[in-house]
Parts: C-alpha cells; sequence; structure tokens
C-alpha cells in the first residue's frame, strides 16, 4: 500500500498540515507510520478528512465528530444524533427563510416608512418573539 506523506495529504485536502497535526492530536485521524519525521498515512484518510468536513459544515463539533469514528478510523455514526441534528438544520432554514422574506418585503414595501408597514411591524413582534424566545432556551440549556 503507497502512504501518503502530510504534504501530499494536504495538497490534496486542501487542508493545512498544523489543522491535520490537530485533527491528529485530537484523535480525528491517525498516522499509519512515519518516514523519517514525516507522518505517513493511509490513501483513506481524505475520505476521512471529507466527512470530517461534511460534518463541520452540518454543525457538528471536533469532540462530536471524534466520536464518529471506530477506532480502526471507520465511521460509526449515530442515527440519533444524525437526525436531531438535520432537525437543527431544518429549523435554521425556516428561520433564515422568514428573514429573507422579511428583507425582501422591507427592500419592496411601497410604504412610506417601514414603520407605518402593517407586515413589517408583525415581522418585527415575530422577529422579537423568537429571540426571546432563543435567549430562553439557551439560557436553560447551559443550566
Amino acid at each position: 500500500m503507497k502512504f501518503l506523506d502530510i504534504g501530499d495529504v494536504s495538497a490534496r485536502s486542501g487542508i493545512r498540515p498544523s489543522a491535520l497535526r490537530y485533527y491528529e492530536e485530537v484523535g480525528l485521524i491517525a498516522p499509519a507510520s512515519r518516514h523519517g519525521l514525516r507522518r505517513q498515512f493511509a490513501p483513506e484518510v481524505l475520505l476521512q478528512l471529507k466527512l470530517i468536513a461534511m460534518g463541520q459544515s452540518a454543525g457538528f463539533s471536533l469532540t462530536e465528530i471524534a466520536g464518529m469514528f471506530g477506532a480502526n478510523g471507520t465511521p460509526d455514526l449515530p442515527r440519533a444524533l444524525l437526525h436531531r441534528k438535520a432537525d437543527e438544520i431544518d429549523w435554521k432554514i425556516r428561520e433564515l427563510k422568514a428573514l429573507s422574506d422579511t428583507l425582501r418585503h422591507v427592500a419592496d414595501c411601497p410604504a412610506r416608512s417601514h414603520m407605518e408597514c402593517a407586515t413589517f411591524r408583525r415581522f418585527v413582534e415575530v422577529a422579537g418573539k423568537r429571540g426571546a424566545t432563543k435567549k430562553r432556551t439557551r439560557t436553560v440549556k447551559r443550566v
């Protein structure tokens, strides 16, 4: 099997060697061997790095992602956690869609002043309630 040194992995993945060393330190990836002082990785590390990037894009922490890899680096994806994260993303999409609709309305509203627009004032009320709910939820989660 041909191993990739850390420079090759960096070039192919676009991830800096310092980040690769950090990923190794926190247990996300592991070198297969060393050639002198240079870390050597199995080609499968490129797939692991893609999975790590996908996990980060989904909002998982590196600690959560590390817990999704078995001892040999094989993904062991906890379905319940994935469902919860998908639900969070769906909620965020709805929230962003509502914000987008609000901005479009404000941009296109024929009212002389936005504060004179009943629709805009309704949007502001809803946003205020969401913000208050979000703050209470965060406080409860931290306790």
